[in-house]
């Protein structure tokens, strides 16, 4: 799997002794040092490739791996974290702070990576798509954010209600980095200026296979919403 270490993974000697791992990202061999790799293996392909808001959609390919497990195995377990559920407000705030997504997938999640967290943390802000989700017809999977944000925008009537389209909003540290949930919704609060339903640690690989178990008709934001509750 791509991201993984290869299978003679450790390797000493270059840098006065320093351990390093060899990883294979996408048949390219990479070598890192060891403490990044125990954590996580480096940028996950959704940023290493991330494409320009700007680029054409034909230019820009889909990325369709399961967003619970970008980082790898070997990422901890409980992850800090923060969400809203949406509302046409919500859709409005992303718009109007963050602009059109640097990311849309074929499920209907929408992704800006934003340096909002302390200390200029990069953060990722989620969009997390309903179960079931259905792209509105005519519309291309990179146009449905910003269609309908426009049309909330000018008070007419959007392809889809948002909450036909999307659940609610996440946002946590885009690479792993240790964040206090308290200070995690502070900053996120500043950001987007709608303080979060919640805020706290959730475990994602369960919530992800939850939602695989249940042929991902399960709602992903009630799941996190019921473990920041718990």
């Amino acid at each position: 799997m791509a991201g993984q270490p290869a299978a003679a993974g450790t390797v000493t000697g270059a840098g006065a002794g320093a351990v390093v791992t060899v990883v294979v990202v996408a048949d390219e061999v990479l070598v890192v040092p060891d403490c990044r790799t125990r954590a996580w293996f480096g940028p996950p392909l959704l940023h290493a490739a991330e494409a320009s808001a700007s680029t054409a959609a034909a230019a820009r390919p889909f990325r369709t791996w399961p967003w619970w497990r970008k980082y790898g195995p070997a990422v901890a377990r409980l992850n800090p974290t923060c969400v809203w559920r949406i509302s046409p407000e919500l859709v409005l705030a992303l718009q109007d702070r963050f602009g059109d997504p640097v990311d849309a997938y074929v499920n209907g999640s929408q992704v800006w990576l934003r340096d909002d967290g302390p200390g200029g943390v990069t953060i990722e802000w989620r969009l997390h798509p309903i179960a079931g989700y259905q792209r509105p017809d005519a519309l291309d999977t990179y146009d449905v954010f910003t269609s309908t944000a426009l049309a909330l925008a000018r008070s007419a009537d959007p392809p889809k209600p948002v909450e036909q389209l999307w659940d609610g909003l996440e946002a946590f540290a885009a690479y792993g980095d240790e964040l206090e949930p308290a200070t995690l919704g502070a900053a996120t609060t500043d950001a987007l200026g709608i303080p979060a339903d919640g805020c706290g640690v959730v475990d994602h690989q369960r919530i992800g296979d939850e939602w695989e178990k249940s042929d991902r008709r399960a709602s992903i934001v009630d799941a996190l919403l019921s473990q920041l509750s718990g």
